[in-house]
């Protein structure tokens, strides 16, 4: 009975957990808008100087809190692995009888003599091939401006589809000097980047397995 009732709290845990999906408009993305300071325009006698303005000559590029960086997905990961493994092992003993005047002992007309032969081998052979690909864009704002320059960045992207929904989330860190003149980063770039690409709806759901033959496939079962 015991067993039966931690099953059951197992089964229930993993169906409890299992409906937890990624939702638009999740805080932890939400965008970081940049604090509006409201200084007086000193009076410089030119009509269109803004002492918050910036270089005329100079790129705008994405440098403060708040701005947008439009982040080019160029990911792409090959891994190929083979192993061959061949071990072979063979013993051989051989005692001979034992002799009493040049004559072999013997009992009921059996020698003495004792063979050993033992034989062990072992073969394995394993492959392992996999890869992965994924372009697009997606823009983020800047959310933080660390003390070296670095610029912490941070984004989702939604779109809504017949049969669901699907959506790309980026965070990591980019080097100021790493952004385009036009605002763009190569996702190589990105350093501790963490890149989602799921969906949710039909399409999600039938590609999952049921929490009860997750429960099976699972180290908590003993079998």
């Amino acid at each position: 009975m015991r067993s039966l009732a931690l099953m059951v709290l197992l089964m229930l845990g993993g169906c409890a957990s299992y409906g937890t999906k990624p939702i638009p408009d999740d805080p932890d993305y939400a965008p970081v808008l940049p604090a509006y300071d409201e200084k007086p325009l000193a009076a410089t006698g030119s009509m269109f100087y803004d002492a918050g303005a910036q270089n005329l000559y100079a790129d705008r590029k994405a440098a403060r809190v708040g701005d947008i960086i439009t982040i080019l997905l160029q990911e792409s990961t090959s891994a190929k692995k083979s192993a061959n493994t061949d071990l072979k092992r063979n013993s051989k003993v051989d005692l001979p009888a034992p002799e009493v005047l040049g004559a072999p002992i013997t009992i009921k007309g059996k020698t003495l003599g004792v063979g050993i032969d033992g034989k062990n081998e072992f073969k394995g052979q394993s492959d392992a091939d996999q890869a992965n690909q994924l372009s697009g864009s997606i823009s983020v704002n800047v959310i933080r401006v660390l003390p070296n320059g670095a610029l912490m960045v941070r984004g989702e992207k939604w779109i809504t589809l017949n049969n669901g929904e699907e959506f790309i989330r980026l965070t990591g860190l980019v080097r100021a000097d790493d952004v385009s003149a036009d605002n763009t980063v190569s996702s190589t770039r990105v350093a501790n980047a963490r890149i989602q690409y799921s969906g949710t709806g039909a399409f999600a759901d039938i590609q999952q397995q049921g929490w009860l033959t997750r429960f099976f496939n699972s180290p908590l079962w003993p079998f």
